[in-house]
């Protein structure tokens, strides 16, 4: 077991508390593809916040192997999320000034690693997305679907345990999109866990289990029986 949810609750304070989560409860296992629904305001990217340790919950249990979020300090949550944790942001999140080659290599920075041995893990990262071609370009030199790209290379250049990818295909055009669910579906393929966080049916389609949130509360976690394949828009 990967990851494990017990009666998660997340309320912000106020005067009028808002409650995010409210007694979410789920299992996810290794080499699973879990895409996370629900409308705006639904609790989704707050689950995701604390399934990848950017956030805690007011309530409830988060295990992640087997290991108490509740257990670990902030430190300790830090260097769990960056040997752990791979991220994939809706805006890319990728510093403007920084070649490719280095944004990817951010995430290895306190891996203690050479810079011989930094290069060519992120070279290998870049190569596994497409884009071995534009390592020495900026950001702004490449098309949308190119900088989510780089921001995948970025998400499993330390060999993750799992990929949380958080609206990946929001700001693409389709045909970038489905680029985009083609590489997380090969990764998947792979043995990579995947954890997608959409609005879209069309993307959720691609996952292999499909959970749905309202108002903080999970009223829906289903196999997907016929999934699509991104890379010809099949089901299969």
């Amino acid at each position: 077991m990967l990851i494990e949810a017990k009666n998660l609750k997340k309320v912000y304070p106020g005067t009028v508390p808002t409650i995010a989560l409210d007694g979410t409860s789920f299992v996810i296992e290794e080499g699973d593809f879990v895409a996370i629904m629900g409308p705006s305001g639904s609790g989704k990217s707050t689950l995701m916040h604390i399934m990848g340790f950017l956030d805690r919950a007011t309530s409830g249990k988060y295990e992640f192997r087997g290991k108490s979020m509740e257990e670990l300090n902030d430190d300790e949550l830090a260097r769990v999320r960056n040997k752990r944790i791979g991220f994939v942001f809706q805006s890319f999140n990728l510093l403007p000034r920084t070649t490719v080659l280095d944004n990817v290599k951010l995430p290895l920075v306190y891996a203690g690693l050479s810079s011989e041995v930094e290069t060519e893990r992120a070279e290998e990262a870049l190569k596994a997305v497409g884009l071995s071609h534009r390592i020495s370009h900026l950001p702004n030199q490449l098309s949308g679907g190119e900088k989510q790209r780089v921001a995948i290379a970025r998400a499993i250049v330390n060999n993750p345990s799992v990929i949380f990818a958080d609206e990946p295909t929001g700001n693409l055009d389709s045909k970038s999109g489905q680029q985009i669910m083609d590489i997380l579906q090969s990764l998947n393929d792979q043995g990579s866990t995947v954890i997608l966080v959409t609005h879209e049916k069309y993307t959720s389609e691609m996952a292999k289990r499909i959970i749905q949130l309202k108002d903080g509360k999970i009223v829906s976690d289903k196999v997907v029986d016929h999934r699509r394949l991104a890379k010809d828009g099949l089901i299969k």
